[in-house]
């Protein structure tokens, strides 16, 4: 299997399966002399790790980090950084009744298809169990542009959507996001959202997710104007979180529906700086970023493991039935949240990286 290497200058490679006795990532193109420790990765894979809510999937992983090397005396060396997570939580024989059976939804089909073979013990390689290994290097990543740019650099993410349940995005907090299992920034919303997710996994189904990130303190002018954009590699990098079918770039698809002069984000100038009077554009124009803040959003499909019954074939080609038993969760899209802030890390210091290579001489 190839292209397993995100990234241009700032790049990492992830490795290991679903149900395989680890998984890990190697970072390669870090600067040297970022201080760096496993407690700094742990932090943001505590935040996608398994098992916290009744909300998620039950499967206990501790997630826990171990740097095997490009790190000495607490600082990066700049040599390729290893970190490797143990899995300690597989029920492998929960597939053993479908292994021969193309669950709807996933990719056990195209996969097989592809490459004649699959593990099919929780998925394999196409398990997002994968994206904790995203979340280490976004770590690293979010280490080092806090230290290039400052501390005020930041990105949140928050679930906006849960199924057919939108929040008020004019009510964000983003103090409450951290406070609760769904990442919600909308307190009002919680309540509905909880009994309406619990009523969907009740039913055996599943439902989908709209997912918001916002990035600040990002410097004017990173991104290449032709076919290395900003927000073509950030929407390359949501699109390759598992279950993501679309992404919006400030407003995105909504732009369809707006004129012109509503659209364009005015712009004006005041005593010390340059303003806009709005930010239709996701801070990003002509695919280089406005110093504005950056407005992604991406959709999550609904979970396709679920328990009720659902046609489908087995590798010999015959017709069936499959009911997806196990661990799984109501909402794949909840623990998206940070892979997407991870993604939005690694390419952020990527395009950062290279600007500095094309425009600090």
């Amino acid at each position: 299997m190839s292209f397993n290497t995100f990234g241009k200058i700032f790049r990492f490679t992830t490795w290991g399966e679903s149900h395989g006795p680890a998984i890990g990532c190697v970072v390669d193109g870090c600067p040297p002399n970022i201080a760096i420790s496993e407690r700094d990765i742990q932090i943001e894979l505590n935040k996608r790790r398994p098992g916290q809510s009744k909300f998620t999937t039950q499967r206990k992983e501790d997630d826990k980090v171990n740097i095997l090397s490009g790190v000495f005396e607490g600082k990066t060396t700049g040599t390729p950084i290893s970190m490797i997570i143990y899995n300690k939580d597989m029920k492998s024989r929960d597939y053993e009744t479908i292994k021969n059976k193309f669950r709807p939804g996933h990719a056990d089909y195209t996969y097989f298809k592809k490459y004649g073979i699959r593990d099919y013990r929780g998925g394999g390689r196409q398990s997002a169990r994968e994206t904790a290994a995203r979340v280490a290097a976004g770590a690293i990543a979010k280490k080092v542009l806090e230290k290039k740019i400052g501390l005020k650099y930041k990105v949140i993410g928050a679930v906006t959507q849960l199924g057919i349940l939108g929040c008020d995005i004019s009510n964000w907090n983003d103090k409450f996001i951290s406070r609760n299992p769904f990442f919600c920034p909308d307190k009002k919303i919680l309540k509905l959202w909880e009994k309406y997710l619990l009523s969907i996994r009740k039913a055996g189904s599943s439902c989908g997710a709209v997912i918001e990130l916002r990035a600040k303190g990002i410097p004017l002018g990173l991104g290449a104007p032709i076919y290395s954009k900003l927000d073509m590699d950030l929407a390359a990098a949501m699109m390759s979180i598992n279950a993501v079918k679309g992404v919006n770039v400030g407003s995105g698809m909504n732009s369809a529906q707006l004129t012109g002069e509503q659209n364009s984000d005015e712009i004006f100038q005041t005593r010390k700086s340059t303003k806009f009077k709005s930010n239709n554009a996701g801070g990003i124009l002509g695919g280089i970023s406005t110093g504005q803040e950056i407005i992604i959003s991406f959709a999550v499909k609904p979970t396709s493991s679920i328990l009720k019954s659902r046609k489908t074939i087995d590798k010999f080609g015959k017709n069936t039935s499959i009911s997806v038993k196990g661990r799984h969760d109501p909402c794949v899209g909840i623990r998206a949240v940070p892979i997407g802030e991870a993604m939005m890390h690694c390419v952020i210091l990527d395009h950062y990286l290279m600007n500095v290579a094309q425009c600090s001489a």
